[in-house]
Parts: structure tokens; sequence; C-alpha cells
């Protein structure tokens, strides 16, 4: 089948040719003479598609309601099903690895919270350099706001040192409850001390029943896929630097879904405003 573009390039092709009316070159073609006319009323959409682009590769594993999101905040008014078509036509769809399939079992909910800092969730994801030498990181996560409190790679850790990094984030404003697995480091006698000294409840989970710390592996899962899958480390060092760099863009931009697509530094932001003010949040 030809198409109406083709069809009316062939007619002004008759026309410019043989000096023909419209009328009859319309004809000839088999093109209807009402659509001769016809210009297209569309916006020029070149540079909303360059930007979304830019975005995507900035942030390659972004899907399309995220570029939606950041498109928003800096003043583009086109609606998600236009930015869901260019993002489709323009390849820049997230690739995702086929799942397995595993029978299902029993869920547990995760342990929630009703304000910052009232409980924390913490788990260690592991990873390698790229001269194939194993690490681990540490990663804390606020349940309220989903904030990262702590994303510190390293080697060697000890309940020592975890105690030491919690001190550091907290700044003074430890949690009440921090919810942790089975771990030596976080069942060592050195982070029970210092939780009861600082009068901090340690909640371990069940075991075989992570999803009772279901708010940081969410968080692990996409860090893994951002960043720990997206990055080459060449030594511990570049790698605090990069999972630093990823944990501020985290932290302060990247729109969370749960959240009211704001960044958890902006959705406490809006919590502690309406707090102030009395007024619930939504």
């Amino acid at each position: 089948m030809v198409s109406p573009t083709r069809k009316r390039d062939a007619v002004a092709v008759l026309q410019s040719s043989y000096r023909i009316s419209t009328r009859r070159a319309c004809g000839l073609v088999g093109h209807h003479r009402s659509t001769q006319l016809y210009r297209s009323k569309r916006r020029d959409a070149s540079g909303l598609r360059q930007r979304m682009k830019e975005l995507a590769a900035a942030r390659p594993r972004y899907g399309y309601r995220r570029i939606h999101t950041l498109l928003r905040r800096e003043g583009w008014t086109d609606n998600m099903k236009r930015v869901y078509r260019f993002y489709r036509l323009d390849g820049l769809a997230v690739r995702s690895k086929p799942r397995k399939k595993h029978r299902a079992a029993a869920r547990v909910p995760p342990r929630t919270a009703t304000a910052p800092r009232q409980r924390w969730a913490i788990d260690f994801i592991h990873d390698s350099l790229a001269d194939g030498r194993a690490f681990r990181v540490l990663s804390v996560v606020d349940v309220f706001s989903r904030s990262s409190e702590v994303l510190e790679p390293g080697t060697g850790f000890t309940g020592e040192r975890v105690a030491a990094l919690l001190e550091r984030a907290a700044g003074g404003h430890l949690p009440d409850v921090i919810t942790a697995d089975h771990g030596t480091e976080f069942t060592s006698k050195a982070l029970d001390g210092w939780a009861f000294e600082r009068g901090v409840k340690l909640d371990f989970t069940t075991p075989g029943k992570p999803t009772e710390n279901g708010f940081v592996e969410s968080f692990q899962g996409r860090f893994r896929d951002e960043c720990l899958n997206a990055e080459i480390f060449l030594d511990l060092e570049d790698a605090k630097r990069k999972i630093a760099s990823w944990r501020d863009d985290y932290n302060r931009y990247r729109p969370h879904s749960a959240l009211g697509n704001l960044s958890p530094r902006e959705y406490l932001r809006r919590w502690h405003a309406e707090a102030r003010t009395k007024k619930p949040i939504l």
C-alpha cells in the first residue's frame, strides 16, 4: 500500500511535469483531492526526543515513567503516552533478563514506619572489582523515606565497623529500630553492645524470609541494576567514588513511585513542611 505522503509527492510531480490540474493528477494517482492540501498540525518533537535520549543515556536503567517525571521537572508538558510512544520508537526501552519461574512462597509483609528515623533496614550486597577481587557494600535504608543512609563498599567488615558507620550516618539522631538478618556482623557482641548503649532495638528477620526486610532488598535490586551492573570498578577507591555519586543522585533526584514520584530528599522536605503545619501527608 502506497502511503499518503508518497501519493502527494506523485501528484506534485505530475502537476509540475505535465501542467495538469490537481483534480486530474489526484484521479490518475488514486489520491483523494481533499487530502492533497492537508498539512499536519503535530508539534515538532525533535527537541523532546533529543532530551529523552540524553536522559536515557545518563540513566540507562530508567523506564519511560521515570524519564517522564524528569521531563516534567524540567518543564516539559508532554503527557506520558506521548513520552512512551517516542520511548518505544527511539529504542530506549530497558532490556530485562527473563525471570526464572519459582514456586510461590508465603509472603511476609516487611516492617513499616510512619516517620523518619523510626526504622532503618540494613544488609550487605556482594560484587567484584575489575581484577576479580570481591568486596561487599553495606547498605542502610530509612524505611519511611526510602533514603539511602549508608552505602559503604569495603572488605573485612566487623561489628565494630558496622556500628561506627551507623553512628556516623545517624549524626546524633539514631533510629528507634534497625531491621537486619542473622549475618555475623549484625549478631556480633560489638553491634549488640552499641545498640544497647544507644537505646536502639535490633529487630532480626525470620531465617529464610528475606521479605521481612523487603525495603532494603528492593533498594539493593535498584542499586545492582543501576550501579553495580552498569559500572566497572578498577579498585576499591574507584568503587567508593562511583557508588557515592550514585547514592547522591538516588537521594536527591531519582523519582520513587512509592513516594508519589518524588526523590527521598524531596519527600522528606515535604513531610517536614507538613509536619510543621500539622497537616497529614498525602
